[in-house]
């Protein structure tokens, strides 16, 4: 397997700031891959109770590690991981360290210490556009029927039992022993419906009665899945006024493999893009710029614009995902733009080579393609 080197270079930059790099992600997104393949460091595997014996006291195990760079995996299996990193961010930091988990850091009681300003975080990421170059397989479509979790993305035929198993073992390694959530069936339901609508308007009453459950465990069951980075939760973008959705938020699935793997496809047709290249451009946006801070916009008319991004003290940047950019609704920008005239627009879409752009009354939009998309981001 190839090394990753968008996200070498993401680990390289954030140990310059701090001591204690905090890699999330979902299980198989190649965090254990991308911890070994650093150069010069030492692995600790965390699920071996001989290496959670050699960490029972923090101080002796840190001792023997001077400036050194280590890996631990999968973290979360110690009993109190909050309190060596703590101590090995305030007493060893000439130790440089890379500590994995599949969840996020406090998502669990387990973490009594979110470590706030003692670590810098890296969130793994399905698959980017970098991550397709180093594999050698720049094939969209392969990708949103594969999904970018790299072993499915790399299996030499369609890993359809892998989907399932994988499943399994994120009920049992993360649901279970980060959050003991009963009734299995429930939760496996609620994940399936939420993969097969990904993208669409989440109403949790709608959920109650098909997963046997009530309204407010949805509601618990769908923050356990953002918080483990399962799903996304996009929310509405807004400023208070009457023709606006305030409330209702958007979910996505993390992997388009998974939204194809439950609707039951094994191949795609040109009118299933349009949704997969929105999914693939929300990975990309939250890969390349770190961040969760996505939103969409929608009006009471049924108006919609994919992702808002809204910068501190600068005005709106709206991002309509196209296919292809003969398709861009120009009447829904146009509604956007007329509570927000001094909004940055951009239409990303797959057969915009070059970058141009067009007036929709006095605000010039501008077409770009997704390189050029996340660079005007950044």
């Amino acid at each position: 397997m190839q090394a990753r080197h968008f996200w070498l270079e993401k680990v390289e930059e954030l140990w310059k700031e701090k001591s204690i790099i905090w890699v999330s992600g979902v299980r198989r997104a190649g965090k254990t891959f991308l911890g070994k393949s650093i150069k010069d460091t030492i692995y600790f595997d965390c699920e071996l109770p001989r290496i959670r014996q050699m960490m029972a006291n923090p101080e002796d195990f840190l001792d023997g590690l001077r400036k050194k760079r280590i890996i631990l995996d999968e973290i979360h299996r110690l009993d109190n991981p909050s309190e060596l990193l703590k101590i090995a961010a305030d007493h060893y930091p000439d130790i440089k360290i890379i500590a994995t988990g599949s969840s996020i850091l406090g998502a669990s009681s387990k973490f009594k210490d979110t470590l706030t300003d003692r670590k810098r975080e890296l969130w793994l990421c399905p698959m980017l556009t970098e991550d397709m170059k180093d594999f050698n397989r720049k094939d969209l479509k392969h990708r949103f029927l594969r999904g970018g979790l790299p072993p499915l993305f790399l299996a030499n035929n369609f890993p359809e039992k892998d989907f399932q198993e994988w499943v399994d073992s994120y009920w049992a390694k993360d649901i279970q022993e980060l959050f003991r959530l009963e009734r299995r069936h429930s939760f496996q339901k609620f994940f399936e419906l939420l993969m097969i609508q990904s993208g669409g308007i989440f109403e949790a009453s709608s959920f109650a009665a098909p997963c046997e459950v009530s309204r407010t465990t949805i509601s618990n069951y769908l923050s356990v899945l953002e918080a483990t980075y399962v799903v996304q939760v996009i929310r509405p973008f807004h400023t208070h006024r009457a023709t606006e959705i305030v409330a209702a938020p958007k979910v996505y699935a993390f992997d388009t493999g998974f939204f194809c793997y439950y609707r039951g496809w094994d191949s795609l047709r040109q009118e299933d893009l349009g949704t997969l290249w929105e999914h693939f451009v929300l990975n990309e946006i939250q890969g390349q710029l770190q961040t969760r801070d996505v939103l969409y916009w929608r009006d009471k008319h049924g108006h919609e614009i994919d992702f808002i991004l809204k910068p501190r003290g600068k005005q709106p940047i709206a991002i309509e995902c196209k296919w292809q950019a003969r398709n861009a609704e120009n009447k829904n920008i146009q509604k956007f733009l007329d509570s927000y005239p001094q909004a940055r627009v951009l239409v990303v879409s797959n057969d915009t080579k070059q970058s141009y752009s067009k007036k929709i009354g006095s605000t010039a939009i501008k077409y770009v393609n997704l390189s050029d998309c996340i660079s005007t981001l950044k």
